[in-house]
C-alpha cells in the first residue's frame, strides 16, 4: 500500500490498495447494488459512458471525483468501456457485509479482483458478436523461438484454441485473417515484428511468458497430461505462444479459467481457415 492510500479513508484505502495490482484497469468497485469508480478511473468512465461525474468525499483535501453503474446492467456499461479501448478489472465483496460488521473498530467489507475484462476475454454472449469468433491471440517472435514466428488463438466463450507457425513473410497476412479482438505481445517486441494496427490492439506482457519451456509447462499442468504429442506436432514457436496465451488467460480470469479445449496446430491448407472477419471456414 503506497503513502496516499495509508492515510485515506479505509474504504478508498482498499480501493486505493486493489487498484496498484490493476493499474491498467478501471476498477469497478462494488458497493452494495452498484459498480463505483473514484479518481482518474471515475473520469474516464463518465466520460465514455455518458453518464454523471460527482464527488465523494475528500483525499488529501481535494474531493474524490466518482460515478458508479448498477450491478444489474453492469454488463452493458462494460461493453461500451470494452468498445472504447479500456479495460475493467471487477472488485467484488467476497464476504457477507453482516459478517464485517461483527469485527471490532471501523472494518469495511473485504474485496477482490475477481476478474479482468478485456477485448478478448469477453465471454458473455450478450456482448458478443453471434457473427464472429472473438479470437485472443498471441504472437511469439523469434529468435527466442526459432526462425518461425508462434500464433496461438483462442475463444474463452467457445473454448477454441489453435496454432500456427509462420515463416516471416506469413505473420501480416495470418494476423490480418486472424482480426483478433486483442493480440497479446512480449514487451520490447520491435515495430519491424509488429506493425502499427496490430499494436494498436495489443496488450504487451512480459518476455518470460514467451518462453517454449515455460509454455509447454503451463500447458501440461493445464491439460494434464505428460506431453503435448497426443494434440499434435508443435513447433517451439507454437507452444511459446500458446503457452503466453494460457498465462494472461488465467491473469485475467483470477483461478476461474474459462474451459479451453487442447491446442490444435493449425497448417496452410488444413481444415480450418481464418476469414478476414475472423469466422471459421471449413
Amino acid at each position: 500500500m503506497t503513502a496516499a492510500s495509508a492515510t485515506a479513508s479505509p474504504m478508498i484505502a482498499q480501493f486505493l490498495a486493489l487498484k496498484e495490482t490493476a493499474p491498467d484497469c478501471l476498477l469497478f468497485f462494488r458497493m452494495g447494488d452498484f459498480y463505483e469508480l473514484f479518481f482518474d478511473d471515475a473520469v474516464a468512465a463518465a466520460a465514455t459512458l455518458d453518464i454523471a461525474l460527482t464527488k465523494r468525499g475528500e483525499h488529501q483535501g481535494v474531493p474524490i471525483p466518482m460515478c458508479g453503474v448498477p450491478v444489474h446492467a453492469a454488463d452493458a456499461y462494460l461493453a461500451r468501456l470494452i468498445k472504447g479501448g479500456h479495460r475493467v478489472a471487477i472488485a467484488e465483496q467476497i464476504e457477507d457485509p453482516a459478517e464485517a460488521r461483527k469485527r471490532p473498530g471501523k472494518t469495511i467489507v473485504a474485496r477482490a479482483i475477481t476478474r479482468i475484462v478485456t477485448p478478448g476475454t469477453l465471454t458473455e454472449s450478450n456482448l458478443l458478436d453471434p457473427r464472429r469468433a472473438n479470437w485472443l491471440a498471441a504472437i511469439a517472435p523469434g529468435p527466442v523461438t526459432g526462425p518461425c514466428t508462434g500464433l496461438a488463438w483462442c475463444d474463452l466463450s467457445t473454448g477454441a484454441f489453435a496454432t500456427r507457425a509462420c515463416a516471416p513473410g506469413e505473420v501480416a497476412a495470418e494476423l490480418a485473417r486472424l482480426n483478433a479482438a486483442e493480440l497479446i505481445y512480449p514487451e520490447g517486441t520491435t515495430d519491424t515484428q509488429l506493425a502499427h494496427a496490430e499494436r494498436s490492439r495489443g496488450t504487451p506482457r512480459p518476455p518470460a511468458d514467451f518462453h517454449p519451456a515455460r509454455g509447454e509447462t503451463l500447458l501440461k499442468s493445464r491439460f494434464g497430461v505428460l506431453t503435448l504429442d497426443g494434440f499434435g506436432k508443435f513447433t517451439p514457436a507454437e507452444i511459446a505462444a500458446a503457452g503466453a496465451l494460457l498465462a494472461y488467460v488465467e491473469a485475467t480470469a483470477k483461478g476461474a479459467v474459462p474451459l479451453l479445449a487442447p491446442p490444435r496446430p493449425e497448417v496452410p491448407g488444413s481444415t480450418m481457415a481464418i476469414a478476414a472477419a475472423g469466422a471459421l471456414l471449413a
